[in-house]
């Protein structure tokens, strides 16, 4: 079973959709907006919150079979410029966030689907941006659970596999933060399935982030 007390890290690396911020209505609002014109019913929330982490690619092919690259590209156009314009108004922060970044030692960057802009303004906007050392999100490369933004993030900050927790909230997290050798920590209060996320044997379980200051 993964320890229930966690111990202190140099680096804290986080996923931020489902781990730093309940963004689902807004993520999953904007897919549904960009996706009506295709489909003959609005999918469930649920459904469209269940590949939040993953790429958007991951998202429309299941929902639209055959669709081609060229289709999907423009999809996903059609996606950033109308998550931008909500305004992240629908996006909130998780009790205890702010409050256990400023008390958490140690440095700190995230390793997020999100793009790095998108990332740093979102951040900016619920006041986490001051916490972080380092702000990376997925700029051109694969995204988890290949392990390549975590790579980047360890990177940035001078950091070594053995000097990193990794948290995050879905089994691709669980699975990037294994195949990158780290340390991981599974949020339940977000979005991933617990039996999910055991199958890639997270070291830690965490059900309030104050946890990470044990």
């Amino acid at each position: 079973m993964p320890d229930t007390s966690i111990p202190q890290f140099p680096v804290y690396i986080f996923d931020v959709d489902g781990t730093l911020l309940d963004s689902a209505a807004d993520i999953c609002g904007a897919i549904q907006q960009v996706l009506i014109p295709h489909i003959p019913a609005p999918l469930e929330f649920d459904y469209l919150q269940s590949f939040i982490g993953y790429h958007l690619d991951v998202c429309f092919q299941e929902v639209l079979p055959g669709i081609t690259r060229t289709q999907l590209d423009d999809l996903i156009q059609q996606y950033r410029a109308v998550y931008t314009g909500r305004g992240h108004t629908a996006t909130k922060l998780y009790p205890g966030i702010k409050e256990t970044l400023a008390k958490l030692p140690g440095r700190k960057s995230t390793a997020t689907t999100k793009g790095s802009p998108t990332t740093r303004i979102v951040l900016e906007m619920f006041g986490l941006l001051p916490h972080f050392d380092h702000v990376q999100g997925t700029d051109g490369f694969p995204c988890k659970p290949e392990p390549d933004v975590l790579f980047r993030s360890m990177e940035a900050v001078g950091a070594k596999p053995e000097d990193c927790l990794f948290v995050g909230d879905s089994a691709a997290d669980i699975e990037a933060g294994r195949r990158a050798g780290v340390k991981t920590a599974a949020v339940l209060y977000g979005y991933g399935k617990r039996e999910q996320m055991a199958q890639w044997k997270p070291d830690y379980w965490i059900t309030h982030p104050n946890q990470l200051l044990s």
